[in-house]
């Protein structure tokens, strides 16, 4: 099967290349958009009289309290929260604890002072965020000679660890220039942990291939296995390891362990001529069709079906798909991972979503074919720009400490690209018009119905997730009415979803909703939830076990459907954008 292919690429318009040249001064979102937010707030401020005056009044609260800190007197306002920046006990010594105090103090200002009655939700959104990133770039541990922990340091060292610091900061900025200076489509380098040496050295088979996904099996570690195999689809926004990396957390060896004939999705990383890729092909060629593909090898009705993030909004599309054509479905259970079904609260990503925004993007795609993966890297840094940015930035230029790399961080550097059709499909019907939740996505001209869904299922969100927040995940509730074991892991979008046994602080809360039962709303839910230490894939193991029927004797895979031996050829695609 051929995927569709495009050659065309559009000439700019003089319009598009000036709002091309006009989105770079605003980091690469519209600036009609940060224009019209900053109006609405500007307006609505200049008519609240009395908004204005409780902000006076704030300062002076906020002035009163950092003055009554630098005496011990406990801060009786409640505003202020806690920050990781600022943990060194040297922070707590005169004069740096006055430049802390009074940076939080104007951090919790700017918070009140950016929220106006009567504002769009989404332009307040904006404000806010925006305001963050400013006060974030000025933060006093930013600066060696604000920053009293970079102080000492340059001290104990006499000089040298700020001397490591500049030495680091010329060598990335020769190695970004060079980057910036390379061609398009020259591939990028290997990240430093090596793909199938390394991480997502689980023993299998390319078992099946089209042009945008490879299917990998992965060979049994048991003696015997439950009848039902596992198919598991990431997100095509990332690289399929991340549920594969060392051996020692790696989500797919785990469920090998405990018996499970374990199959992933690999999707294949686009090019410009992959342009008119829609959300539809991704849903028929790399779920549909690889759901009838595990069934054929395996010889097996159902299927236990896994997704992650998109790859979890586009399984719980499949899974309505499924329910509707066929009598019995051909999954027996689907688990969701951080991944959203409803978008009316996206989170943070929000601030990047609204009609100015898409169109900006979709300019900015239209000369390339593609979003690039440094786009998106660059737009998830941005997100969490205080640890990913400036927090980097402190320890590696101020402290010169050497960054500690894992396998983790190396696959977050192993960027992907989306095509331009798909991306804008996803970001238009999901992110601004919530058409699935709403009942109006429509697949070959058929609305996909979640409620269509009757198998269990278990639905994992993390507890600090800025991609896929809990509560925005939390409302599958209300959009199915089957059997929903709901998990909410400590942890963020990839750290609290890569959680194996044994990691240290990891603990996660778990609640069961019976089909037909209804749901409580997510404060509720946390209260009334029972709170186990530990990782859930244990709890997930259990849940899959018990919605599996006896296990058979394991056999190995058939050496006539093996393409290639793991990882494959489409994780190994790299490009320097």
């Amino acid at each position: 099967m051929m995927v569709k292919k495009s050659t065309k690429k559009p000439s700019p318009s003089m319009d598009e290349m000036i709002h091309a040249e006009l989105s770079k001064l605003s980091m690469g979102l519209s600036p009609i958009a940060l224009a019209v937010a900053y109006a609405d707030w500007a307006m609505h401020m200049s008519f609240s009289p009395g908004k204005q005056l409780a902000m006076v009044q704030l300062a002076h609260q906020l002035f009163q309290d950092t003055l009554a800190q630098q005496s011990d007197t406990p801060l009786p306002s409640n505003l202020l929260v806690k920050d990781s920046r600022f943990d060194d006990p040297a922070w707590s010594t005169w004069p740096f604890k006055l430049l802390k105090d009074n940076f939080q103090a104007n951090q919790a200002w700017f918070k009140e002072f950016t929220h106006v009655a009567g504002m769009s939700k989404h332009h307040e959104h904006l404000m806010r965020f925006f305001t963050r990133q400013w006060l974030d770039a000025i933060s006093p541990s930013n600066w060696a000679l604000t920053n009293p922990e970079v102080l000492d340091n340059i001290k104990a060292t006499g000089g040298q660890s700020l001397m490591l610091g500049m030495e680091k900061y010329i060598q990335d900025v020769k190695r970004i220039t060079a980057e910036q200076l390379k061609m398009d489509h020259q591939e990028a380098r290997k990240p430093a942990f090596e793909v199938g040496k390394d991480v997502a050295v689980t023993p299998g088979k390319v078992v099946f291939k089209n042009n945008l996904i490879e299917l990998i099996q992965y060979a049994p570690s048991t003696q015997t296995v439950h009848p039902e195999p596992l198919l598991i689809v990431p997100s095509c926004i990332m690289k399929y390891y991340i549920l594969d990396l060392s051996p020692h957390n790696s989500m797919v060896k785990f469920l090998v362990n405990e018996g499970f004939t374990v199959f992933m999705v690999s999707w294949r990383n686009p090019d410009s001529e992959d342009r008119d890729l829609g959300m539809q092909d991704y849903i028929q060629w790399g779920l549909l069709d690889t759901v009838k593909a595990v069934q054929a090898l395996t010889k097996s009705q159902r299927i236990h079906a896994v997704g992650y993030c998109l790859g979890g909004t586009f399984l719980a599309i499949a899974a309505a798909i499924l329910a509707k054509k066929k009598n019995p479905s051909p999954l027996a259970t689907v688990t969701l991972l951080a991944a959203q079904t409803d978008f009316s609260e996206p989170g943070e990503l929000g601030v990047f979503i609204d009609e100015d925004q898409l169109e900006t993007l979709k300019e900015e795609m239209a000369k390339t074919g593609y979003l690039s993966g440094q786009q998106m890297a660059g737009s998830f840094q941005f997100l969490n720009s205080r640890d990913l940015i400036w927090s980097r930035s402190t320890q590696r230029y101020l402290l010169g400490r050497e960054e500690v790399g894992n396998d983790m961080v190396s696959w977050n550097k192993d960027t992907t690209r989306l095509p331009a059709r798909m991306h804008t499909e996803y970001l238009d019907s999901l992110f601004l018009n919530n058409a699935l939740s709403e009942g109006h996505y429509r697949m070959d001209g058929q609305a996909v119905d979640l409620m269509n869904i009757t198998q269990p299922m278990m639905v994992v969100a993390t507890a600090r997730d800025h991609i896929s927040p809990w509560k925005s995940v939390y409302k599958i509730h209300a959009l199915t009415d089957t059997e929903i074991c709901f998990v909410l892991a400590a942890g963020g979008h990839n750290a609290g979803i890569i959680s194996e046994p044994g990691h240290p602080h990891r603990s996660y809360q778990i609640r069961q909703e019976a089909q037909g039962q209804g749901s409580i709303e997510p404060e509720a839910w946390l209260t009334q939830a029972t709170t186990v230490e530990g990782t859930w894939w244990s709890a997930w193991s259990e849940w899959l076990k018990h919605h599996s029927h006896a296990p058979i004797k394991a056999q190995a895979i058939n050496p006539s459907a093996g393409l290639k031996n793991a990882p494959g050829e489409y994780v190994l695609r790299r490009y320097e954008d």
